[in-house]
């Protein structure tokens, strides 16, 4: 305890016996009140949407500093307000847990918008948003809205002051104790209760109707009459314009080398099809993994092609085995070409293509993350977004975990 903690303590108990003096301790202690709640210093902190409307409270339109909202500090050590302004993730979870125990206590915590409440919309079949703040800090006032006005902000800030201002020797303040409640369907329990509801008044719709047709035995309901469909002339499609090489220029060079490689839904490999690659088409080629890098390699070093950036290196559940797809780019010619690869397998495994193109070393540990697909020859294959003791592959289509993950029930 330091010395000021020493003498707020001291003073009230030498001058509560003396006439007078608990008036004195309350004035004081009334001023001190005032002070701390119009002195807030909020943590620069901000995670997704919610910190946009939390910015605009601190500009010129709205301005917190009205209510002394005043000094947004960079660090935790020198604020006594965080603002969960945004989703929270689960990867985020232990960074917020630090920062809110390096800031010295009093503190406060407001919790901003729906995802910062409850998780938001992401609260079904989510694997990484964490429903709730309070389920990792203690938070004092909530903010509803997805996301909140900058009007409804400075509410939660003036009730936060009341609190503030309530806190003394009788109500010291101290870190609040929270729960961490288990994760249920809150839809299908509303709609349980919605669809009760609903059966009782149509009971009670259903008998005021039988009698007001005994009371009204002549009465005739209005019937509308349906406005005619308006005709809107047929707007021309403008044809989409073919960047680099054509289609058919680009098709003619891989089947020459790799005869049996064929774009995607293409029946057979006959000139008919051939014609049919016009710049409508978007140009996919299935391969399969003992071509795969072969053909990748073509694409990239053919002096015509020239595939020098990897835009995408991703893949596709598709229950019995997954799609590799890679999606390339010409930035010399500007044509895309996509390539999609079947693997199968619990453990499923194919090779990198970190040695032709750097990207693919982010790329792949991406797909290895969260779908569990081993690329030979890595340079570092380890997770990317989650934790290393995260079980399982989320964007498996047979993942499940129940403690993480309510399923969406329509």
């Amino acid at each position: 305890m330091g010395v000021a903690g020493i003498v707020t303590e001291t003073i009230p108990k030498i001058l509560d016996p003396l006439p007078g003096g608990r008036h004195l301790v309350n004035g004081i202690e009334f001023i001190v009140g005032w002070a701390r709640a119009n002195s807030l210093w909020p943590l620069v902190y901000g995670t997704a949407c919610c910190a946009m409307e939390m910015m605009a409270t601190g500009a010129s339109r709205h301005d917190w500093a009205r209510f002394g909202v005043e000094v947004a500090r960079a660090t935790p050590r020198q604020a006594d307000l965080i603002v969960l302004a945004g989703t929270i993730v689960e990867k985020m979870g232990n960074n917020l847990v630090t920062l809110y125990q390096q800031m010295p206590g009093p503190k406060y915590v407001i919790a901003m918008g729906s995802c910062s409440i409850s998780g938001g919309p992401f609260y079904y079949d989510s694997y990484s948003i964490v429903r709730g703040g309070d389920r990792l800090i203690p938070v004092d006032v909530y903010v509803p809205g997805c996301p909140p006005r900058p009007e409804a902000l400075l509410y939660g800030i003036m009730h936060l002051q009341k609190l503030i201002r309530k806190e003394g020797r009788h109500n010291p303040w101290k870190v609040k104790e929270f729960e961490t409640p288990p994760c249920i369907d809150i839809h299908s329990n509303s709609k349980k209760e919605w669809v009760e509801i609903e059966t009782q008044k149509q009971a009670g719709m259903t008998t005021a109707r039988e009698r007001f047709k005994a009371e009204n035995p002549d009465y005739v309901p209005y019937k509308a009459v349906r406005r005619p469909k308006d005709k809107f002339p047929e707007v021309p499609r403008r044809p989409v314009v073919q960047s680099g090489l054509a289609n058919q220029d680009i098709y003619a060079i891989v089947h020459e080398v790799f005869p049996e490689v064929k774009q995607v839904k293409q029946e057979n490999t006959d000139a008919e099809n051939d014609k049919k690659l016009t710049s409508e088409t978007l140009l996919e080629f299935a391969v399969t993994k003992d071509h795969y890098l072969s053909l990748l390699t073509l694409l990239k070093t053919h002096a015509t092609l020239q595939m020098d950036l990897l835009l995408q290196v991703t893949a596709i559940d598709q229950h019995d085995f997954f799609h590799i797809l890679v999606h390339l780019l010409s930035t010399r010619h500007g044509h895309k070409i996509f390539v999609r690869c079947p693997v199968a397998g619990e453990q499923p495994e194919i090779e990198t293509l970190s040695h032709l193109y750097r990207g693919a070393e982010w790329h792949e540990r991406e797909v290895y993350d969260l779908f569990g697909i081993i690329f030979r020859g890595h340079p570092d294959l380890r997770r990317l977004f989650l934790k290393e003791d995260f079980p399982g592959h989320p964007l498996r289509k047979n993942f499940k975990d129940p403690s993480r993950i309510v399923k969406r029930p329509y």
